[in-house]
Formats: structure tokens, sequence, C-alpha cells
């Protein structure tokens, strides 16, 4: 076979070896002059599209001054409106807007780019490597400070942050071939979830120092003059030129590593090269805009679908401007349409990345749904679990009963006010005096809450890893948890926050997530990777309309409802801990009962089916469950990740994979991990307060990490 045969060959999916993956074609196609022609057509097509888009978006303004004003204030008319000339509203106002959306669009799609082209992988970006949270983590870190620096020297700081981020991420997603793709978002999805946990914290704790940065972190274009954009602007050309240099070494490498260094192109340091060029791309769009979602993935699908038709773009050299004017184009639409829906007044207080998140999710849910039919790989974790004797489960059962009471006289006794064991005594004896008796009359129902909702989270995050076989997987990454936060949101800020109506929505929201993940992800046979990137793309896009509705109503409000949204429970009351407590009585002895059956389902696909056991309706029982456990817990105590991956484990590793010991072990640890969370959360910095579901991520990063790095492959 020829040189040109072997090009024209399909590579390899990265989940799936046997698989095309349509996405990630090769891009060497022979440059000549037509292939110029062509490629400066669709670029010119392309920067004229970005052209119309960028002059209705100068239309757009809470001033009023539309298009011909403006169009007298050019030619020096002095067209003013309430005093103000129209001439200062363009170019201190529009047209920096303008600016920053088309270089952050440019910048963001850039990037997504290099980073789909180095990784081999149609679902890499910013966003999905963390790149994004890394660079807004280490300017919030700044901000708290008190620092006062350029944009040039923010946009290193971002540069640091964002490469550690990606660094960290690719390290883990390893160089497995089978479920590369769902091990990289899962990967990016825990360090991101790490990083935002911890911006959201210093965000509560140095509110004076980070006013206004919630809404800048999901993406704002708002910008006071030109200044910002002319800084950044000769870093973005700088690093743009490089990857043009860079362009034919990314043609070679898409053939492939082998074929690469046949050819004599430096893999290593191609790869590492393009990277600091994306991570320095983000960065710099992050410190002039916000981390603005997922264009960076949004931007190189749109591109690579219309390589399809158009072959030149298979070309790195066009490939790569085409996918930032695509980039610039998606920012300045969202922008602008935004406006248009909701007026310029009405849209000032949303962020511009509230709408592309929407969009990443959207796609992240299309890519899922072409993956391959369904998985039959067994469930390596399981398989290699070794069956522990009765006295360790006995052991295991003590110690996490033992635990569990020592944590909740820890949650009674800890607070801004430190107790003692004698306070207690004496208020279960009624004789305590009226500060110790208000103080345990706040911490006891917290206390429930923070029980309750946390053996909910380890029995959901049980039967989740054990039907979907996918031992990374909880309910917040499937989505679940989100949707039910979005439910509660929808309450808080429309209806007041009544009680009932909460614990109804946010069920109702939970399980319709449910309902849409699922029916997605069983629509061409089950598949658990197609399951767990559908949960994950659901979830970015109902978080991204929580956070629309958060700062759609009154700012004041934004940080009590974001405290209780980071998994809180400040104000709870035992009203609160019924729903969640009634509904782990009732499926505890169901899922006992469905114990056997879980352990077929969660080795294979093939060996429960060859038993007679009915897969389908056994999977939507349990998972239905888990939905309502996981929706119930947001009632209790708000959104908290990480427990129905982390207790799971925990129980694993000392009672093995049979789930009639897994599940009662897996809700003891469930239960004191977010007790343990909530008491150390009003115990560090009293008298403030950090959300318990934010300690729970700090924690429990370190330990998904190394679950990560240990099945690297």
């Amino acid at each position: 076979m020829n040189t040109a045969e072997k090009t024209a060959e399909p590579p390899v999916h990265p989940g799936n070896p046997a698989a095309p993956a349509r996405e990630m074609q090769p891009l060497a196609v022979p440059a000549n002059g037509t292939h110029l022609a062509a490629g400066a057509g669709v670029l010119a097509t392309l920067l004229a599209a970005v052209l119309m888009v960028g002059a209705w978006h100068l239309t757009q303004g809470t001033s009023g001054i539309g298009l011909s004003e403006l169009l007298r204030a050019l030619i020096g008319d002095g067209t003013s409106v309430g005093g103000v000339q129209a001439s200062e509203i363009f170019t201190g106002s529009r047209l920096p807007r303008l600016c920053a959306g088309a270089a952050v669009g440019l910048a963001l799609g850039v990037a997504g780019s290099l980073l789909q082209s180095v990784t081999r992988n149609p679902l890499a970006s910013p966003d999905t490597l963390a790149v994004t949270s890394g660079a807004y983590f280490a300017l919030c870190i700044v901000a708290a400070l008190g620092l006062s620096l350029s944009t040039l020297v923010s946009s290193a700081v971002a540069f640091a942050g964002g490469l550690l981020a990606a660094g960290t991420v690719l390290a883990l997603a390893g160089r497995s071939t089978g479920g590369a793709t769902t091990r990289l978002i899962l990967a990016g999805s825990a360090i991101a979830m790490a990083l935002e946990a911890g911006s959201g914290m210093i965000l509560l704790l140095f509110k004076e120092n980070t006013t206004g940065l919630y809404a800048w972190g999901s993406g704002s274009l708002a910008q006071l003059n030109l200044d910002a954009f002319l800084r950044s602007l000769p870093v973005m050309l700088v690093a743009l030129a490089m990857c043009l240099l860079l362009s034919r070494r990314l043609d070679v490498l898409s053939l492939g590593d082998d074929n690469a260094m046949v050819l004599g192109v430096p893999v290593r340091s191609t790869r590492i090269l393009a990277l600091l060029c994306a991570v320095l791309l983000t960065g710099v769009s992050v410190s002039l805009a916000g981390p603005i979602a997922f264009v960076g993935l949004g931007a190189p699908v749109l591109a690579r679908l219309l390589s399809r038709r158009l072959v030149v773009l298979r070309r790195q050299l066009f490939l790569l401007p085409a996918t930032g004017l695509i980039g610039a184009l998606l920012i300045l639409l969202a922008d602008v349409v935004l406006r248009t829906l909701l007026g310029a007044q009405g849209a000032a207080s949303i962020p511009t990345g509230v709408p592309t998140a929407v969009l990443g999710g959207v796609l992240i849910v299309i890519l899922a749904l072409r993956l391959p039919e369904a998985s039959h790989a067994r469930n390596r974790l399981q398989v290699a679990s070794a069956l522990h004797s009765r006295w360790r489960f006995a052991f295991a059962l003590a110690l996490g009963l033992a635990l569990l009471i020592v944590v909740a006289v820890l949650g009674l006794l800890s607070g801004s006010i430190m107790l003692r064991l004698g306070d207690l005594a004496l208020w279960f004896q009624d004789a305590a005096p009226a500060l110790i008796e208000r103080a345990f009359s706040e911490r006891a129902p917290r206390t429930t809450a923070a029980l309750c909702a946390g053996a909910a989270l380890g029995l959901a995050g049980c039967l989740v890893q054990g039907t979907v076989r996918n031992p990374l997987a909880e309910p917040g990454i499937l989505g679940i948890t989100a949707g039910a936060g979005l439910g509660a949101a929808i309450v808080v800020t429309v209806f007041g926050g009544s009680r009932s109506l909460l614990v109804i929505f946010a069920v109702v929201a939970g399980l319709a997530t449910f309902a849409l993940v699922a029916s997605l992800a069983w629509r061409r046979g089950f598949s658990p990777e197609r399951f767990v990137l559908i949960g994950i793309g659901t979830g970015y896009a109902l978080s991204a309309l929580t956070t629309y509705l958060l700062l759609s109503i009154n700012s004041w409000e934004t940080p009590r409802i974001y405290t209780w949204l980071s998994g809180s429970s400040y104000g709870r009351e035992f009203a609160d801990v019924i729903p969640v407590a009634i509904m782990l009585l009732l499926a505890l002895p169901i899922v006992l009962l469905m114990s056997r059956t879980l352990d077929l389902l969660a080795v294979d696909e093939d060996l429960p089916t060859t038993l007679g056991v009915a897969t389908a309706r056994t999977r939507l029982v349990a998972l239905a469950l888990a939905a309502v456990l996981a929706a119930l817990s947001v009632v209790a105590i708000g959104v908290v990740g990480f427990v129905g991956l982390v207790a799971p484990h925990l129980a694993r590793s000392l009672v093995g994979s049979r789930h009639h010991r897994l599940i009662p072990v897996s809700i003891l640890f469930g239960a004191f991990l977010v007790a343990l969370a909530d008491a150390l959360g009003r115990t560090i910095i009293a008298p403030a307060q950090i959300p318990a579901g934010l300690v729970v991520s700090l924690l429990g990063t370190p330990y998904f990490i190394w679950l990560l790095y240990r099945s690297r492959g």
C-alpha cells in the first residue's frame, strides 16, 4: 500500500480501537495553488461572517444608541444621548466589548483545536482538561491577596495555573487505549471540580476582595476600555504565529506517532509546544474576559464537521485560523443573541459564558452518542476485588458505626463556640443554659442533615458504580445532582424558597435528568462510557442554567444561594431531613434484596443475560433509586460531590465487591464523610463557615487522583 492510500485510512477512535473516529480525520492534504486559494476563500468567508456579526454586536447596548447614531459619531457628528457623546460610548464600551469577544473566541478556538490534535481526542478542550478552571483559580488567589496586576502579569499567572491543571489531567488520563475519552473527561471533570471548589471557597472567604468575581467567573465581556485588549493582543499574536509554524508538524502527527517519527517529526517536543501554546492562549483569554466555557470545544467540532465537505480544512494551516474565527463567531453570536432575547439591560447581569456552557454540554452529549454500540468490557476493579472474610465485614461495620458516633458528637460540639461533653450531657437532661441550648438546637438538625445526606449519597454512588460498571462514576458526574440543584434553584429564585416546593422540584428535576440521560444512553445499546459522558454533558448544561438563575436575581442574594448550592447545612431544620431519611429507610431493604443481581450486573454485560437477569429493568430500578436519593440529598444539604465516589471505594477496599456487604458500609462511610466535612467547615475558620460540599471536594480530589493514577493502565 502506498503513502497516499495510507493517509486515506480512517484513524482509530481513542475510545475503541476497532472503531474509526470520524471527528479526528487525518489532516494531511497536499499543498498546491488550488488548495491555497480554497483555504483563503474559506477564511475570507468566515472573516466576513465575523465582521457582519460584529457590526450587529456594535448596535447592542444599554444606552439606546443604534447604528445610525454610531455612524454619525464616526464621521464626527457629535451625537449624544443623555449628555454622553456617542463616540465615547463607542470607544469606551462597545468597541472594547467587541474586541474582547473576538479575541477570546479566536484564542479559545485555536487552543481547543490544538488540544484535540495533540491528544487525538474529539472531546479535548480547555474546559475538559481543566485548563480554564486552573487559570481562574490562580487569578482568584491573586484577587484574594488584594494584588492589582497588569494584564500581562495576570496572563502569566493564569498560564501557570492552567498549565499545572492540564499537566495533571493528561498525566492521570494515561495512554490507555480503551476508554481513553472517558478517562480524559473524568480526570478533567474531577480536577475542574476541585479547582472550582477552591475558587468558591476563596469567593466566600474573601468577599471584599473578590466582589463581582462570581459573575466574572462565568465569563464576562464587560470592559472598561481597550487597554486590556491591546496589552493581550501581542501575546495572542505571538502564540498564534507559533501555532501556524507548528501546523505542518501537526499534520504529520495526525497520521500517528510511529509514522510521524519515521517522517522525522519530533513527536514529544511538538506535543509540548502545542500544549504550551494552547494553555497560553487560554490563560490570556481568562485574564481578559474570565472563563468562557466550551468555546474551545464547540469551535473545533464545528470546524471538523466543515472539513468533511471542505477538504482544505484538513490542513492545520487553515484549520487553526478557521477554528479561531468560528470561536469568535460563537462568542459574538452568543452575546448578541442573549442581548436581543433579554434586552440589553436584562442581559447585562448574565455572563456570556452561560449560553456557551449550555452549548458545550449539548456538544458533549452529541459526541457521546457517536460512541460505539455497547461495551462488554469487564469491570476491572470488580473482577480483581478479592473476597474478604466475615470478620473483616464485621470489623468494617463496627469501625463505620464508631466513626459515625464520633463525628456526630464532634458535629454537636464544634462550631463558633466549642462545647464540651458535659454540656452535651446537660442538653440531653434538658438542664443546659440558654446559650448552650440554642447552640445545640442549631447544630443537631445540621449534623442530622449531614449524616442523612451523606448516607444517601454513599448508597447512590454504590448503585451507580455497580450498574454503570464504571468505578469512577457517581451521582454528581451523571448529572443527577446538577438537575436537582437546578430544580431547587428554580424554587428559590422564582417561588421564594417554599420547603415543600423545594423537595418536589428537586426530586422531579433529578428524576427528569436521570430519565433524559438514561433514554439517550440506551438509544443504541447500553455503554458505560456513553452513559457517563452524557451525564457529564447534561450536568454542565444544567449547572450553566443554575448559574443563570442565580445571577438573574438580586445580586445580594447570590452569595447565600451559592453557599447553599456548594453544600451547606446552614439553617437546616429537622423538616429538611425527613424526606431523605424516609427514602433511605425505604430504599435500603430493596437494594439489599437486589444485591445478588447487582453483583452479576457489575461484572459485565453477558453474564447476567446468560443467567436470565432482566438487566434493563434492574438498571432502571437501581438508577432510579440513586436519582431519588441524590435529589433528596440536595434538599437536605445542597450539592455535594465526590461522596458517591469515595465512600463506595473505601468500603470496597475493606469488604470487597459483594453488594450485601458493600451497601451498608458505603452508607456508613458516606454519612461519616459529609458529617466530618460539615463539622470541619463550621470550625476551621469560625465564626466564618466553609460549605461542606467545598470541603468534601478538596478532601476527595486527592483520593480520586490516586484512583485514576492506580488504574491508568
